[in-house]
């Protein structure tokens, strides 16, 4: 492929979707060499890819439906992920309490012995079975569960696993446009002439590009339908839409477990620890027909998830003890099963061949395999157009991650010597959503006074203004939600100073 100067405004690829999987596959494309423009309607990861679950694991319960293959996939993703990315990802134990009514302990013994050795030699643990009566595990919950199985597994910041993606992107020659949606995409003999809109500006604008990719996750289909490219496609795939929510509740145990916990409609819901003060419990499944941008919980599924999480726990929680919830729409690839539980969660990249130049949509897909499937994604756009390039991200770190031998301590404590006149708590904040990136707003100060502004709770003008000028942010809402989840945290007051900074700067 040839480099092409911005100043014609003609690509090699353009990547349509700003989620996890548009993200990683403008990375990997602009990793290759290609000249890459990736366009996102509204911020960076503001859809499905920052409403998830929040887990990098392999997926037990797919070994129910014979889902082999994917799980393999997805063990060996996990292991990369937490390799690349040692700032924003973490091992967790999950407890898994057996519940004989849903599932027989032998069952559940194949399950992980399976789930054990299907990815290969890893870092991560083997499962074991505990007494719930005797292991601190066992200490939350009811007495009613006296067996259990403890495994490992992993967790990611989701929102910043985006971010983190396009911003490896960008550095390596990427364009990012947020708030730009594409309007219409017309087929030439050779390219593709993509209509644009600045959202922020209002301005319309006309780009070229040799390639497509369709990566708008729950919108693929409606994408499509909206320029014109599924008129008379009969081969093309189609998405089920299925809704999943999570709620916040305020810290309901000790402890950093995960509780995987088994359902009598035979689904399973996660309590997580979250952001110090919480536990997230997740997650639904419900079909979903509306505008997957204004997806948000019922209070059915409210009531689900509370009722999930006392079959377990001594302590019973109210919906009224919910401070918070989220819900996100996953598209998951249709197949002839019935059963939103049960429907795969493998994808599909599918290539679009009644026009000459290439152009691919990505149908379902899972955030644990994002890499993979973004790898196979640009391995396909260069085969069409007989080039050879190989892969690389699987051993590259994403931006922030490049500590030594990713160990989080080693590098903590490394860093608390390099700038001793950090309170621990924001050191420990800037180590685990920046990395090594936080050198890029600390390097050179010697005091708090010298980060800028105090906007109040030790949010200060330097953080702020990195997030901006590095990592895309456009408003104090891609800030304190995406860019990090401060939102959680954070006063009125202080929001609003925020709110009024990011004002200031962005103009």
């Amino acid at each position: 492929m040839t480099n092409r100067h911005e100043a014609n405004n003609h690509y090699d690829l353009c990547v349509i979707g700003g989620g996890i999987n548009g993200a990683a596959i403008a990375r990997d494309a602009a990793g290759r060499g290609l000249s890459v423009l990736l366009v996102e309607g509204d911020d960076l990861g503001s859809g499905t890819s920052s409403s998830s679950t929040k887990l990098v694991h392999g997926g037990l319960r797919y070994l129910e439906h014979r889902e082999f293959g994917l799980v393999r996939e997805a063990l060996k993703e996990r292991e990369i992920l937490l390799k690349i990315a040692p700032h924003i990802t973490r091992k967790m134990d999950f407890v898994l309490p057996v519940d004989r009514d849903v599932r027989p302990l032998w069952l559940l013994r194949l399950g992980l012995f399976l789930y054990d050795r299907m990815g290969g030699k890893d870092s991560f643990p083997p499962s074991r079975l505990i007494s719930l009566l005797v292991d601190h595990y066992g200490l939350p919950l009811r007495e009613n569960f006296k067996k259990g199985f403890v495994y490992s597994d992993g967790w990611v910041d989701d929102s910043r696993l985006v971010v983190l993606n396009a911003v490896d992107a960008h550095e390596k020659g990427a364009k990012i446009h947020t708030r730009t949606i594409c309007t219409a995409l017309e087929a030439k003999s050779d390219c593709w002439e993509i209509s644009l809109h600045d959202r922020i500006k209002g301005s319309s604008y006309k780009a070229i590009s040799s390639m497509v990719v369709n990566a708008t996750g729950p919108w693929v289909g409606r994408f499509l339908d909206g320029v014109g490219l599924s008129d008379n496609d009969h081969d093309l795939p189609r998405v089920r839409l299925v809704k999943g929510s999570h709620i916040l509740l305020p810290r309901q145990y000790e402890g950093e477990q995960v509780y995987i916990l088994q359902q009598p409609d035979k689904r399973v819901v996660f309590t997580i620890p979250y952001e110090q003060d919480y536990t997230l419990v997740g997650t639904t499944e419900v079909e979903y027909d509306g505008d997957p941008g204004e997806v948000i919980i019922s209070e059915d599924e409210i009531s689900y998830l509370c009722e999930a999480y006392n079959r377990a726990f001594k302590k019973p929680v109210l919906p009224e003890d919910v401070v918070f919830t989220y819900s996100g729409v996953r598209p998951l690839l249709c197949d002839k099963n019935k059963n939103t539980s049960a429907n795969t969660r493998s994808h599909l990249i599918y290539h679009h061949k009644r026009y000459a130049p290439p152009m691919l949509s990505l149908f379902g897909g899972k955030l644990t395999t994002y890499r993979l499937v973004a790898e196979e994604a640009v391995d396909k756009l260069l085969q069409l157009t007989g080039k050879q390039m190989a892969g690389w991200t699987s051993s590259s770190p994403l931006p922030g991650g490049d500590f030594p031998e990713g160990d989080f301590a080693a590098y903590y404590s490394s860093q608390k010597e390099k700038y001793p006149w950090l309170p621990e708590d924001i050191l420990y904040h800037y180590v685990e959503a920046y990395g090594s990136r936080m050198d890029l707003f600390l390097e050179g100060k010697e005091s708090l006074e010298e980060m800028g502004c105090n906007y109040g709770e030790d949010i200060y003008e330097a953080e702020i203004t990195y997030l901006i000028n590095h990592e895309f942010a456009k408003t104090d809402e891609d800030i304190l939600w995406r860019r990090s989840k401060l939102g959680l945290h954070i006063s009125d007051e202080t929001a609003q100073n925020i709110a009024g900074a990011v004002r200031s700067i962005v103009g």
